[in-house]
Formats: structure tokens, C-alpha cells, sequence
């Protein structure tokens, strides 16, 4: 059947918050995807098949469902560290190759410059 509401009040046990603790393991992406390849959906929430034959509990979905999102947010937050990190090291190394190309120019110089003199010889 159909429920029509304006608000559901799901009264909960526990919450996702633990994503976010310390002692809290997060998957590598590595291990998500093997999960996935391997079973076809992400740990912890049900495939298809369980939903379709025994339906789902409201309040433990939308609890899994932001222990999802929390995962995200912290894969989001290593990421942006990395490229902050990546950013400084491409920064660097811009600079060293400028250095170099400074030094490639001043050689070219002084090899037109012996060649020239080796020519009036």
C-alpha cells in the first residue's frame, strides 16, 4: 500500500558519526571496488534481490546510506590533500625546469660562441 505523510519520525539506536572517529578504518577505494566487482553492490547495503524479497528498514537504511556519503566526504578530503601536495610539487618542479632552461640558453651561447671563434681561426 501507500502511506501519505508530512513527516516520518524514525527512532534510531545508533548513528554514522563513528565514520568520522579516529579508530574508524575507512576502506581504500581499492578495497570498495573489489568489493563491488566481486558482490555487485557496496558493503553493507543490501543487493536488489535482499530488498526486493524483504523490502527495507527506513531508519538502518538512511543510517548506512550516510555512513556512504561521510565515506565519500572523506575520500573527498584525502583527495583534495593530495592534489594540494601534488599542486606544490608541480610548482617546484616549474621552477627547477626554468632553472634549467635558463642554463640550456647560457650553454647554447657559449657554444655558438666557441664555435664561432673556433671558425675565425
Amino acid at each position: 500500500g501507500t502511506i501519505h505523510s508530512k513527516e516520518v519520525k524514525v527512532d534510531m539506536t545508533g548513528w554514522s558519526d563513528f565514520v568520522f572517529k579516529k579508530e574508524y578504518s575507512l576502506p581504500t577505494l581499492e578495497e570498495v571496488e573489489n568489493h563491488i566487482v566481486e558482490k555487485g553492490h557496496l558493503e553493507n547495503i543490501p543487493n536488489e534481490e535482499e530488498v526486493l524479497k524483504n523490502g527495507i528498514n527506513l531508519g538502518e537504511m538512511n543510517s548506512k546510506l550516510l555512513q556512504k556519503i561521510e565515506e565519500l566526504r572523506l575520500y573527498i578530503i584525502q583527495q583534495e590533500k593530495k592534489n594540494s601536495e601534488q599542486a606544490i610539487q608541480i610548482e617546484a618542479i616549474r621552477k627547477e625546469n626554468e632553472v634549467f632552461e635558463n642554463l640550456l640558453e647560457r650553454l647554447t651561447t657559449v657554444e655558438e660562441k666557441l664555435m664561432i671563434e673556433k671558425n675565425e681561426k
